[in-house]
């Protein structure tokens, strides 16, 4: 008996929430000593970046633009947020971390608030992103 083909299992994006809740929600479940990297990681892509959507799925945050897709994924972890630029391979200079979607390991609110971390959530409204 032949065996069955392989089932092709893709992600499918998140939907879009209806506002900035659902990542406010997100971020109070954070670790208490990521919190305030997480809050200005999340400032910092709303001030950078006009007209987002927003949605949280599989314990990630997610920040999009219509028309373009998913552009950032936020991660926290233990000791550390995963900032994630879906076409971050695009970036000059690319985030330092991954193949494809590149993403840079932010441990402290100083790492957060170096410049290049500005810089790339600035590339990334210009790329198109997942969707």
């Amino acid at each position: 008996m032949a065996k069955a083909p392989a089932r092709t299992s893709k992600r499918k994006p998140p939907e879009p929430a209806d506002g900035h809740a659902a990542i406010a929600d997100w971020l109070e479940g954070t670790m208490p000593g990521l919190q305030p990297i997480v809050a200005h990681l999340d400032a910092l892509v709303r001030r950078t970046v006009p007209g987002l959507q927003y949605a949280v799925k599989w314990k990630k945050a997610y920040y999009g633009l219509p028309g373009r897709g998913w552009i950032i994924e936020m991660v926290a972890y233990d000791v550390s947020v995963n900032l994630v630029f879906f076409a971050g391979a695009k970036f000059d200079p690319p985030p330092p971390l991954g193949e494809g979607s590149r993403y840079v390991k932010i441990r402290s609110l100083e790492e957060a608030r170096d410049p290049g971390v500005r810089d790339w959530i600035a590339q990334a409204a210009d790329h198109p992103g997942w969707s």
